[in-house]
């Protein structure tokens, strides 16, 4: 580097995992069923990884990869490679054999820390399909697959936590996509990317003066969002072993939770369990939710349910976590259409409204939602085309089609892939399901385009009841006549007891959509 350039050296993501990991000894840091550590505790343990990782000549940009249940040496594990600059990937602990081997072999993963107890058999099948993996890490076991990680840290003593020399536009993770609408795309994040979404979380974003953080979704893919900030205000994590709504209520009351991070299925499950009104979540300061639409609706029953603790966050993996935010004093019960919003822009994007040929709409008119940020990814890792469409015109497009209200508040509308022609009309199922969230005996709703000899595609709703209640159909038709007319009332409503998610909890429409489509020449992509 020259001089010029080590002057205005920027601080990254590793260079604050170190200050928040250094900032203090004693106090407690990460909980996880029997396992309680320490700052000091973390700090060392993670020194060790790192060490364990340069032993086998893993470091700076070494693609590696992670699949694993909640356990303690995850967290060691995500805070080494940060640290060390390894290049990550997550493997979600819900994805399947052939996904989990096409990212591996697509990432070019050569290290891949895994979970012997849970994933032991899951791991052999994926050592024969995918040849780039050289260094197999296992966590517990009975040590008949790869090298045992920790055992392995066991022989280095701590030393101080260093971060080697970056650029921040280096890419420093590729995270797929959920695949919802074909192969999954590798995003490519640079620690400038990393960096920006940390800043804008510590600016914006509503923590609580004292955070005692509850982690319910995979550490792996999560907890690299959240660890950082709750470092740097000297807060902890809990972690869930699994999710369920006993071991949910009972760790927010036992540990006095007062924040904590969950998608919206969650949401709708823990308000259909007996304990959502018997729990006592005073401590509970700061649910942030967001990753999939939430039904306004259901938000307005959690917040009468659990008072005015909510923060939606709208992002997407291509730009994460925080392109914009609704604020908890935003959350208006009263107001489905504030509820449905995903809040105002962040100052820290440039976020534009798109027509097809890169202009922005005029006020109030939907377009796409496309942004300009140091919070953009560097590009869909092997594919320049792809990275090319989504770059196009110096904007990053989100497939999100949204629009601006009177107050400034942005309104998601769709994705632009899930729009219905039905007629030569054009549909968008987040406005249909909307509508039909509201009526009470609906716990989810997903619609889709159908084949139809007469319209060419079809609305269809494929509807969940809550516990204990009836879906009357042709009820929820006319619901959606009232509200938006005969042509986005859907054909037909079907009752399900379950809609198919992706492993990263959002209703997968490939998946629904394929029932309904499969013989057809239409894509259902």
């Amino acid at each position: 580097m020259t001089e010029r350039d080590d002057l205005h050296t920027p601080v990254l993501l590793p260079h604050l995992l170190v200050k928040g990991l250094e900032s203090h000894d004693d106090r407690p840091c990460f909980f996880l069923g029997e396992t309680t550590a320490s700052y000091k505790e973390v700090r060392e343990r993670t020194s060790q990884f790192i060490q364990a990782l340069r032993s086998l000549g893993v470091g700076k940009g070494s693609p590696t990869a992670v699949l694993s249940a909640n356990r303690p040496e995850v967290l060691y594990n995500m805070a080494a490679t940060s640290i060390a600059a390894c290049r990550n990937t997550a493997l979600h602990p819900l994805g399947s054999l052939e996904d989990h081997a096409y990212v591996l072999q697509d990432a070019g993963v050569e290290t891949l820390v895994f979970d012997a107890e849970y994933f032991g058999d899951h791991v052999r099948a994926l050592a024969d399909l995918v040849p780039t993996l050289k260094n197999l890490l296992a966590i517990g076991g009975d040590g008949s697959l790869g090298q045992d990680y920790a055992a392995l840290a066991d022989r280095f003593e701590p030393e101080p936590l260093v971060v080697p020399e970056l650029d921040p536009k280096e890419v420093c993770t590729v995270i797929y996509t959920g695949g919802t609408t074909g192969r999954p795309k590798g995003v490519m994040g640079t620690f400038e990317s990393a960096i920006t979404m940390t800043q804008i979380q510590m600016a914006e974003w509503e923590w609580p003066e004292e955070i005692r953080f509850l982690m319910a979704t995979p550490l792996s893919h999560a907890a690299g969002a959240f660890f950082a900030p709750v470092l740097l205000r000297g807060g902890a994590l809990y972690c869930m072993s699994g999710f369920s709504d006993a071991e949910f209520f009972g760790m927010i009351e036992q540990h006095r939770i007062t924040a904590t991070m969950l998608v919206p299925v969650m949401i709708y499950m823990l308000l259909d369990s007996p304990m959502a009104r018997s729990a006592d979540l005073s401590s509970l300061e700061t649910i942030f939710y967001g990753a999939s639409p939430m039904s306004p609706t259901r938000l307005a029953e959690g917040i009468r349910t659990w008072g005015p603790k909510f923060f939606q966050f709208y992002g997407q993996t291509e730009v994460p976590m925080t392109i914009s935010v609704l604020r908890k004093d935003e959350h208006d019960p009263d107001d489905l259409a504030r509820l449905a919003s995903a809040g105002r822009p962040v100052p820290w994007v440039h976020l534009g409204l798109l027509d097809d040929d890169n202009r922005q709409v005029a006020p109030g008119e939907a377009g796409e939602i496309c942004v300009r940020s140091p919070l953009a990814m560097a590009g869909y890792h092997g594919l320049p085309e792809q990275t090319a469409e989504a770059t196009a015109g110096g904007w990053l497009h989100t497939g999100d089609v949204g629009r601006i209200d009177d107050e400034g508040f942005l309104h998601i509308v769709d994705r632009k892939k899930d729009m219905i022609v039905t007629g030569g009309f054009n549909v968008f199922p987040r406005e249909v399901e909307d509508v039909i969230a509201t009526d009470d005996s609906v716990a989810q709703v997903a619609v889709v385009g159908v084949p139809d000899e007469r319209w060419g595609e079809a609305v269809k709703a494929v509807v969940v009841p809550r516990p204990g209640r009836e879906v009357d159909p042709d009820a929820l038709i006319a619901l959606v006549k009232e509200h938006k007319g005969s042509v986005q009332a859907p054909k037909s409503i079907d009752v399900v007891d379950a809609i198919p998610m992706s492993p990263l909890g959002k209703a997968d429409k490939k998946a629904l959509r394929a029932r309904y489509w499969e013989g057809r020449d239409r894509s259902v992509g």
